[in-house]
């Protein structure tokens, strides 16, 4: 099967429209409509269901560009691995984690990273979805739990619990609470339950929520969740890992925790002699060195 056609059919199924995809190509959009017909040819199928509002891709199509974008996929990993150099650290890198752990512990830590190698480009994809690591959806994952997938090299970074947390000023102006039957007399700042997280969070929150909470403010993400207890509105469910960036918030309640949630790196096996995924997975080690320490300190005080 001659591959430009492959190529072309590829990036107009990805465009929906022969003219987006002349673009991209720089090709016009005759020859690209000339080498889409002689690939539905070659195969005797049709590929696009043709309208007015651009192309829709026929069953014979989707299996087609499924296959392509496969072959995109394992192309991209092979052109990664040959730009990585010896000795240098550059080009792109794809991460993906949770929307609360990138936010308020990745992404702050990353100027670290840059200034060692100023030419990385990271591409921080922050979601719940677990992407699809050996399908090239992303180079490296940082999961609140192990990864399932097979041909992924692992490792365990740390374990994580949801924990109540108030500021100074807050706890000033109302009674502080002793145990979850004092929340009655609090704003409640959590993750919704109904909203993509660890399980662990959720059977937290639905637990402290049977204590006639009259209060509440419920986010999508841990991030509205310490916005929300840092303008003293209440008292927040929060990742434990936010008390090395935020020193002055007040643990209350320390009976109350989630059970344990693990942290986990992971890459596709084929990225083992990345020198990207290498300096990312140090640049994560030293941090998380750096934040155990940080915590042991914190229980001597």
């Amino acid at each position: 099967m001659d591959w430009d056609k492959l190529r072309i059919f590829h990036a107009v199924a990805d465009a929906g429209s022969l003219t987006h995809a002349g673009d991209k190509l720089n090709l016009s959009q005759s020859a690209v409509s000339r080498q889409v017909r002689a690939l539905e040819e070659s195969l005797n199928a049709t590929l696009f269901h043709r309208h007015a509002r651009g192309l829709i891709l026929t069953e014979q199509g989707e299996l087609l560009f499924d296959a392509t974008s496969a072959m995109t996929k394992r192309l991209d990993t092979a052109s990664a691995r040959i730009r990585d150099s010896e000795e240098e650290v550059f080009g792109d890198l794809r991460v993906t984690t949770t929307t609360g752990f990138g936010t308020l512990w990745l992404a702050p830590r990353l100027p670290k990273l840059y200034e060692k190698y100023p030419d990385l480009r990271v591409d921080l994809m922050l979601e719940e979805k677990v992407l699809d690591l050996p399908m090239r959806e992303a180079d490296v994952a940082i999961r609140m739990k192990e990864p399932s997938q097979a041909d992924l090299i692992r490792k365990r970074l740390m374990s994580v619990r949801m924990r109540a947390y108030a500021t100074p000023k807050y706890l000033e102006g109302h009674p502080f609470p002793q145990g979850p039957e004092d929340l009655v007399d609090h704003r409640l700042i959590c993750q919704n339950t109904d909203s993509a997280q660890v399980g662990a969070s959720a059977s937290l929150v639905q637990e402290l929520m049977a204590y006639s909470v009259k209060s509440t403010l419920t986010v999508n993400n841990y991030f509205g969740v310490l916005q929300g207890v840092l303008h003293d509105l209440g008292i927040g469910i929060l990742p434990d890992y936010v008390t090395q960036d935020f020193p002055d918030l007040i643990r209350v309640m320390p009976e109350i925790e989630s059970s344990e949630v693990p942290v986990f790196l992971a890459y596709p096996e084929e990225l083992r002699q990345s020198k990207r995924i290498a300096a990312f997975r140090d640049f994560v080690q030293d941090e998380i060195i750096a934040y155990r320490k940080q915590l042991r300190e914190q229980e001597k005080i």
